[in-house]
């Protein structure tokens, strides 16, 4: 088992991210994820960068973690013939070290640049095209493909990566799930409840892997708060409070976002994460996805007011417990 370190590219400015990522590897995590948005949830203390120029340059300066998206969508603005030459490039300056992470996404990635958003129905059908056109690409192919969605006309990687880039897809429901274990080489999820994310996620998403024959791979991820107190927590949680706002797959302007969540009860955005005092406290909320969601990867995600301690504290109290669990 695996555990990995989210950095919030919603939070924290590019550079920051980059003092993040080899402070994880030295604490001793063995991945880095970065997630990918145009616009974050909030327009007042958040941030924004491209996590693809992040993570040529976290590429370079880190020797042993692997590296990933967690997640990119590439439905519109990214063209998934344009994902594959990104990840290939990326694993090809890691030295074979990037797992890709895609997902149907959000209208605050989309809608800022023109594109639509449609519902989930043409969003999946879109992904299927993706992910064909991704797999074939990074595979060595040669791809002229003509989809409803997406053409190619003899596109290859002349860059192409190092060895295999596995594409795992973000899902949180059964028929997304299904669909992951069906196109993708592996399954994201976030954890809330272990045994209901077991039953309605990781279980239909194995069924159909093994139905065809292919190897399962989870990474499993839960947000945590790491906080002394509510006023703390809330003041930690600033960036990501337009995650809970109500609309948020379509909103596109973080104003907005900020807006509807500062409309919340404070008490009730709190209650939808998991808000621990100290180190035992990341054990407890981390437990459950070594032991019960049986995880391949663990994408530990927390959110406070200082992270390069948050990361140095996990690296000497949190992993060895954890690696304990899982052994």
């Amino acid at each position: 088992m695996k555990f990995a370190w989210l950095c919030s590219h919603e939070s924290y400015q590019p550079e920051e991210l980059v003092q993040q990522a080899v402070a994880a590897e030295e604490a001793g995590f063995d991945a880095v994820l970065g997630s990918d948005h145009f616009h974050p949830w909030v327009d007042d203390t958040s941030a924004a960068g491209f996590v693809w120029t992040w993570l040529g340059a976290v590429a370079v300066k880190t020797d042993r973690v692997l590296l990933g998206t967690a997640v990119t969508a590439p439905l519109f603005h990214y063209h998934p013939a344009l994902v594959a030459q990104m990840a290939a490039t990326t694993d090809r300056l890691a030295d074979g070290r990037l797992l890709l992470g895609v997902g149907t996404g959000e209208a605050l990635n989309e809608r800022p640049l023109g594109f639509p958003f449609p519902g989930y129905a043409e969003r999946q059908a879109r992904m299927q095209e993706s992910l064909e056109i991704m797999h074939r690409l990074l595979a060595g192919e040669k791809v002229t493909f003509h989809g409803e969605y997406y053409t190619t006309e003899t596109a290859k990687l002349y860059s192409p990566p190092k060895g295999s880039v596995p594409i795992l897809m973000a899902a949180g429901g059964p028929k997304s799930a299904a669909f992951a274990g069906t196109y993708a080489d592996g399954l994201i999820t976030s954890v809330k409840d272990p045994a209901d994310t077991v039953a309605k996620v990781i279980a239909p998403y194995r069924k159909a892997a093994t139905e065809i024959g292919k190897r399962h791979q989870v990474l499993a991820t839960r947000w945590t708060v790491l906080a002394g107190g509510p006023a703390q927590a809330w003041q930690a949680l600033s960036s990501m409070r337009g995650l809970r706002a109500p609309g948020r797959l379509e909103a596109t302007d973080p104003a907005e976002l900020r807006f509807r969540a500062d409309e919340m009860d404070r008490e009730e955005v709190l209650a939808s994460y998991t808000v621990v005092p100290d180190a035992a406290g990341l054990i407890s909320a981390y437990h459950p996805l070594v032991t019960d969601v049986g995880a391949d990867i663990v994408s530990i995600q927390v959110m406070s007011a200082d992270p390069m301690a948050t990361i140095e504290l996990i690296g000497k109290e949190v992993l060895p417990e954890l690696r304990k669990l899982a052994a």
